[in-house]
């Protein structure tokens, strides 16, 4: 009976799938079992077989409640199983009056005990299942769903994120690459977790992992076929600067020996329940440090980024327009608008011609929005903060890494996606080697943002 009970917990976790009661709020009976089944975690008796049990059973508990139930859970977790207060204060006392004494360690001991975490103690259980640590992950997901409508989630999910900043530490994961050859059960994660240029097919994938190419992942060892940040690269012999060029199944292949560029064109992040575990910077030296060893032309390290939130930040502030436009450049727009195009007599008629993509296709118009698209794109990413730290995240997470915004490009993505998010514009990010640490450093102390001479001209308003 118990072993059925262990083998169909275990099959749940490793499946992670959720049969959803009915009822959208749990009774007060199903309360009741769930607290009496982590009480009998929090205590803890018995050996590892017991543990096995008591996880075994708490985990299919879990994966059969919806998402009402699934917050209830989490909320008495959060919330039922803190530090006994008064024997905090016990403990506290005899710690002071030890100061000084021989019995001082062993009375801070004492207090440290008192405050570990049974919370974690309950969910860290789950570590003796196959496939826990991805079970723990995914809880956490769950939890940052339902953190704003729950405060008292804020901090078990502090200790959460603790916990996997120690357990995901750099040094524990593993730097693989990823080719046409690796299992098919990793390819299809690779299709899945993408997320900034969609692979739409088989064949979309095999390009980009064909010989000019280069896929690498950052792995945990008790989540072996799980990616938690993967990296696609171009070997290319120059900064690329439009990535349907780069990712065109019918180019030809290119003489990877012969590279002189390294292009980082996606950078994916596929667990969000590791949300404030930082490990792409080291992910991308590790990369870099690869392929300089595999590759002996090459010199430069690059990326080809997307500008996620230009589009919104220009909505908000729409005084943007004037501030990138002169007179002479609305002029110019003006003149290569069709008949059925809106009256272009002011920036502000610009912004209304960019609602549609249509734009994109007509060469000469788009050539004459280039110059003020790219002011606008320069300023926002020198000067379009949040807090204290650059509105746009994809700027955030490269900046943070020491790399310098190099070069805007137009029409550097015009899927619709491209146009919609930021009128097609994308920029290259520059790695080098010997500036990368003095770029994070001004970058972390004093908000210095590393800019090459052209995007900093084409910040400034005449």
């Amino acid at each position: 009976m118990t072993e059925g009970i262990v083998s169909r917990g275990i099959q749940k976790v490793r499946k992670m799938l959720s049969e959803h009661s009915s009822t959208g709020v749990l009774s007060e009976r199903q309360l009741a079992q769930i607290r009496e089944q982590l009480k009998e975690c929090a205590v803890g008796l018995g050996g590892e077989i017991s543990a096995r049990q008591r996880a075994a059973r708490l985990a299919d508990t879990y994966l059969s409640l919806n998402d009402a139930g699934r917050a209830a859970f989490l909320h008495i977790v959060a919330t039922e199983f803190g530090p006994d207060p008064k024997s905090v204060e016990k403990a506290h006392t005899r710690y002071q009056a030890a100061i000084g004494t021989d019995s001082q360690w062993a009375a801070e001991s004492a207090l440290r005990g008192e405050l570990r975490s049974i919370p974690l103690r309950i969910l860290t259980q789950f570590n003796a299942l196959p496939q826990g640590v991805k079970f723990l992950v995914d809880m956490r997901a769950d939890l940052l769903r339902y953190v704003d409508a729950d405060l008292a989630l804020r901090s078990l999910d502090r200790e959460l994120e603790y916990q996997f900043g120690a357990w995901f530490d750099v040094g524990f994961l593993e730097l693989q690459r990823i080719s046409w050859n690796s299992p098919a059960i990793l390819l299809e994660k690779l299709i899945e977790y993408e997320a900034v240029h969609e692979i739409r097919s088989w064949s979309d994938l095999k390009n980009r992992l064909d010989s000019d190419r280069r896929c690498y992942a950052f792995f945990h060892p008790r989540m072996p076929m799980e990616p938690l940040i993967f990296v696609e690269v171009a070997l290319v012999d120059e900064l690329a600067d439009n990535v349907q060029a780069l990712l065109d199944e019918r180019a030809p292949v290119f003489d990877a020996q012969r590279a002189k560029t390294a292009i980082f064109y996606s950078i994916s992040t596929t667990q969000s329940g590791l949300r404030g575990v930082s490990f792409g910077n080291f992910l991308l030296k590790r990369v870099v440090d690869d392929l300089k060893r595999d590759f002996s032309r090459l010199a430069t390290f690059a990326t080809l980024s997307p500008i996620p939130s230009l589009r919104r930040w220009v909505e908000k502030n729409p005084g943007v327009w004037q501030q990138a436009f002169t007179e002479d450049m609305v002029q110019r727009v003006a003149r290569h608008v069709g008949p059925k195009g809106p009256v272009i007599d002011s920036a502000v008629g610009i912004k209304a011609l960019l609602v549609d993509d249509a734009w994109a296709a007509n060469t000469r118009l788009a050539r004459a929005l280039q110059p003020g698209l790219v002011r606008m794109a320069a300023r926002y990413l020198l000067h379009a903060k949040a807090g204290t730290r650059p509105y746009d995240p994809v700027a955030r997470f490269h900046l943070g890494n020491g790399a310098r915004i190099e070069r805007i490009n137009t029409l550097a993505d015009i899927s619709t996606n491209g146009l919609q998010q930021s009128y097609g514009l994308m920029v290259n990010y520059l790695y080098d080697p010997d500036a990368i640490e003095t770029n994070l450093e001004a970058f972390s102390r004093e908000g210095v943002v590393a800019t090459s001479g052209t995007v900093r001209r084409s910040a400034q308003t005449t």
